[in-house]
């Protein structure tokens, strides 16, 4: 759960003590979404590569999570550098988080067919909680200060082996733990510490199976393990049909089943789209989770759109 979907269940208590959450986005289409938790990406598609991503998570639930994504990376002029951008603006409940990082890699290839980047993320999260939005059974301290433009850095780091056919990849993007509250208009901050921000650490990987000439199989998976939270565990199996179209299924652990469909619809475009249907309680309270994505491209090497990689 997320750290304010907590604090409404808490927050009638009238005083708070530190509460542990998973707080990262999630996202289903992952496999696609690489750069956002892992900077050693960047540059690996050998393109100018633009990506976006829209979550509409829980849909019906008053509160539930937004989330919007955008990265773009490409190779540099400087052998084995790859440079991008990341941004990422998540809503949920009263809260607002603006997340912008710089993403550096570098690679080195490990055999004929094999590379290994470094990659490293840095920048900075702002965030907004507005408590007016909240209806609270019990009114105190903590829900008369606001938190304005609260700004904190970031620096997280990856690394990531890639073929043409396989990657494995680890990575943390935030390094960084942090309080949220503004301590310094209360008299007794240890007190109010409503949520801090734990280290999120993410192992990915997926093979791609050629099943024929015209059809491959990708199963892949994503961990996110955080201190005081379960772990979570995707698993996903697509089918790339004629280089053109992809359909798959996804299992959350303990959490989602999701459909995805996604249609190349030129050397340069990508779009994608993703449904989860909750296996918990929850499901009883919202119409399921929708995600959006695009991918657009150019200048890319003509061996790559030959032979186009399926991650």
């Amino acid at each position: 759960m997320k750290k304010i979907l907590i604090l409404l269940i808490i927050g009638s208590l009238g005083s708070i003590s530190e509460v542990f959450a998973q707080q990262d986005p999630q996202y289903t289409q992952y496999m696609y979404n690489t750069e956002i938790i892992n900077p050693a990406y960047a540059g690996s598609r050998e393109a100018l590569s633009f990506a976006g991503l829209y979550r509409s998570q829980w849909v019906g639930l008053d509160g539930a999570p937004d989330t919007f994504t955008f990265s773009v990376h490409s190779p540099i002029k400087i052998k084995n550098v790859g440079l991008g951008l990341s941004l990422v603006h998540d809503e949920i409940g009263p809260s607002q988080e603006t997340y912008a990082n710089i993403d550096y890699s570098y690679t080195i290839w490990t055999s004929a067919y094999g590379r290994l980047a470094f990659g490293l993320k840095t920048g900075f999260n702002v965030v907004n909680i507005d408590y007016s939005k909240l209806n609270v059974a019990q009114e105190g301290d903590i829900f008369d200060n606001n938190i304005n433009n609260r700004i904190r850095l970031q620096i997280g780091t990856g690394i990531y082996y890639y073929t043409d056919k396989f990657y494995v990849g680890l990575s943390a993007p935030n390094l960084i733990e942090s309080k949220y509250f503004d301590e310094e208009s209360l008299g007794n901050p240890d007190a109010y510490v409503f949520s801090r921000e734990k280290i999120h650490l993410y192992l990915m990987s997926g093979y791609v199976f050629d099943l024929s000439p015209d059809v491959k199989f990708k199963p892949a998976t994503l961990m996110k393990a955080v201190a005081g939270a379960p772990l979570q565990v995707d698993v996903s199996a697509n089918f790339l049909i004629y280089d053109k179209l992809s359909l798959g299924a996804a299992w959350r652990w303990s959490a989602a089943l999701s459909a995805l469909v996604g249609f190349q619809l030129s050397d340069e475009l990508m779009l994608g789209f993703a449904y989860d249907q909750e296996t918990t309680e929850l499901a009883k309270y919202n119409n399921g989770s929708f995600e959006f994505y695009l991918r657009y491209e150019i200048f890319k090497s003509r061996e790559r759109i030959y032979t186009p990689r399926f991650f």
